[in-house]
């Protein structure tokens, strides 16, 4: 699922709701920085993790430097 691209008056009205009014030089800066963040998220949204236990069963002192237990 995509979402549109955010559009800078759309990033600067986010920003107001959120108490962090923009100067209109930073509104293009500030969408394209959204937009790219919801790219990483949706790339991560896409991965399966089925095999991979929580984090909290990692003990990094337990694993070897190539990876192996």
């Amino acid at each position: 699922m995509s979402s549109p691209d955010l559009t800078p008056q759309e990033a600067a009205r986010w920003a107001l709701h959120a108490g962090h009014p923009l100067d209109e030089a930073q509104h293009a800066a500030v969408a394209a920085t959204a937009q790219q963040i919801q790219a990483v998220i949706a790339t991560l949204r896409e991965l399966d993790f089925g095999d991979t236990h929580p984090a909290a069963n990692y003990h990094a002192a337990s694993e070897a430097v190539d990876g192996t237990l």
